[in-house]
């Protein structure tokens, strides 16, 4: 047992002790995020597409995951004498839990012009 007269000697050490005891400063966590994206305006053709070319599908690449054909379209340059280029078509991979493909297509606007609506899975 320690005589009163001698605790104030103690009582520091116990102090210190304490001190060590402590539980360390909480750890910071840092969260990073892409920037958003910025969707582009689209553009807007002043008139509508050429009929589209026909296509000749090929069998599906042998990667055993579900794809659909997404048929070639038009898209618009806007460049003088050719306002026009052909983009052919491709395979679109199914992500999880998708079960209709909804192709893109050129839609007339208020306006008057036209412009491409991508194709989504639905």
């Amino acid at each position: 047992m320690i005589c009163s007269r001698h605790a104030w000697l103690v009582l520091p050490g116990l102090l210190t002790l304490a001190a060590c005891s402590s539980p360390p400063p909480p750890q910071s966590t840092v969260i990073v995020q892409p920037p958003p994206q910025v969707q582009a305006a689209p553009e807007v053709a002043p008139m509508p597409p050429p009929p589209p070319h026909a296509e000749l599908v090929p069998p599906p690449p042998p990667t055993g995951a579900p794809e659909v054909w997404q048929p070639g379209h038009w898209e618009y340059t806007g460049m003088p004498g050719n306002p026009w280029a052909w983009e052919g078509g491709h395979y679109v991979a199914a992500p999880p839990g998708a079960t209709t493909w909804v192709p893109g297509r050129w839609a007339q606007q208020p306006s008057g012009g036209w412009v491409w609506l991508e194709g989504h899975w639905a």
